[in-house]
């Protein structure tokens, strides 16, 4: 129905305080946020002179007060998609409980994303328009084990994931060894001394070439951007670490200082814990992963190249890096990570725009 159409059946009108009925509301109510109804925009404007109605399609469900202000014209409300990265370890009792919550939150509110739950904790990306993801974290930090969880927002580009899956598995990062891993309400036991950014530099600054980095992701991600001089393993999946750690490949490093990576923290709470388990004494852990230290240094610091991401953008910058990746089919530089086949049969490659084109 339109106010116009309400106009001409003979129904006033005050225009500082208008009566709508709209299908979408919470809790009992609609608010008027820059010219828009949860997200329904506006598209015709009032010309301030006239102040005559022109129709709005707002469908008619339930009664709700609008206060309006005589404003002109009305904008139209831009989407801001935002990505939210967590996890939490914790032990959960009822892991499905917590999966069709999640999975209920996330319907309610049309986000779109990757959620694993497991008797570990939880282990989320989520990504939608800002108004949505801010009430997907606050009803989140509702349940008390959750509530210091450690939110990681990056800019979204739009339907940055095909679809909602939230599901519940043995290991909430799956190295394979579900058994070995023991949670606490203070997280994973045994694991690596965290490090905040600029504690890894004090680190460093200490024990300088004696610290070692070790690569906690897929070899892949590693081609686009990685620590100065990190040791990166040519691992396909994290499965394939237990099986590096036992081979005896990296026994010259048990003593070393070796200080562990990936993308926002979450491997490396187990791979450190899996480590000291295996006999490697002097271990730590980038607490907040990558993330939290290009957002503490940018281009500035220690890491080199662009951090591979697990959604649609493939890749995300801190200020301007210089460009490590290589094409795998001509060698250009580049960051781009696409899904196809490289001449090993891998899923994903680093390939340049003119030998994979978009689309292709």
């Amino acid at each position: 129905m339109t106010l116009s159409k309400l106009h001409s059946d003979g129904m006033s009108f005050d225009w500082e305080r208008l009566v709508f009925e709209v299908s979408d509301n919470v809790d009992g109510f609609v608010s008027v946020d820059n010219w828009s109804v949860l997200g329904m925009t506006i598209r015709s404007g009032v010309p301030c002179a006239e102040r005559r109605p022109q129709p709005l399609s707002v469908s008619m469900a339930r009664r709700a007060i609008v206060p309006i202000a005589p404003r002109c014209p009305y904008p139209c409300t831009v989407a801001t998609p935002k990505i939210v990265l967590f996890y939490v370890f914790t032990p959960l009792p009822d892991p499905e409980a917590i999966r069709l919550w999640q999975h209920r939150v996330c319907e309610s509110l049309g986000l779109r994303g990757r959620i694993i739950v497991s008797s570990h904790g939880i282990n989320a990306t989520v990504g939608g328009d800002i108004r949505e993801v801010k009430r997907y974290v606050k009803a989140t930090r509702e349940y008390a084990a959750f509530r210091d969880a450690d939110i990681k927002w990056s800019d979204g580009v739009g339907e940055d994931f095909p679809r909602l899956t939230v599901r519940v598995r043995p290991e909430i990062v799956t190295f394979g060894v579900p058994d070995e891993v023991e949670v606490d309400e203070n997280g994973v036991v045994g694991g690596g001394t965290r490090l905040s950014p600029d504690e890894l530099h004090t680190l460093i600054d200490e024990r300088g070439d004696e610290v070692a980095f070790l690569d906690g992701r897929n070899a892949i991600e590693a081609q686009i951007g990685r620590f100065r001089g990190a040791i990166v393993p040519d691992v396909d999946t994290t499965r394939d670490f237990v099986g590096l750690l036992e081979s005896g490949e990296l026994d010259h490093l048990k003593h070393a200082p070796i200080v562990t990576y990936c993308t926002g923290g979450v491997r490396c709470e187990v791979l450190s814990a899996l480590m000291r388990h295996r006999g490697f004494t002097d271990v730590y852990q980038l607490d907040g992963g990558i993330v939290r230290y290009g957002e503490r240094f940018a281009d500035q610091g220690l890491w080199e190249g662009s951090l591979y991401v697990f959604d649609k953008r493939m890749s995300i910058e801190f200020g301007s890096p210089t460009v490590i990746g290589r094409c795998v089919e001509c060698g250009t530089p580049t960051s781009r990570v696409v899904n196809h086949p490289d001449r090993n049969g891998r899923e994903l490659a680093v390939a340049c725009e003119e030998c994979v084109p978009t689309g292709a």
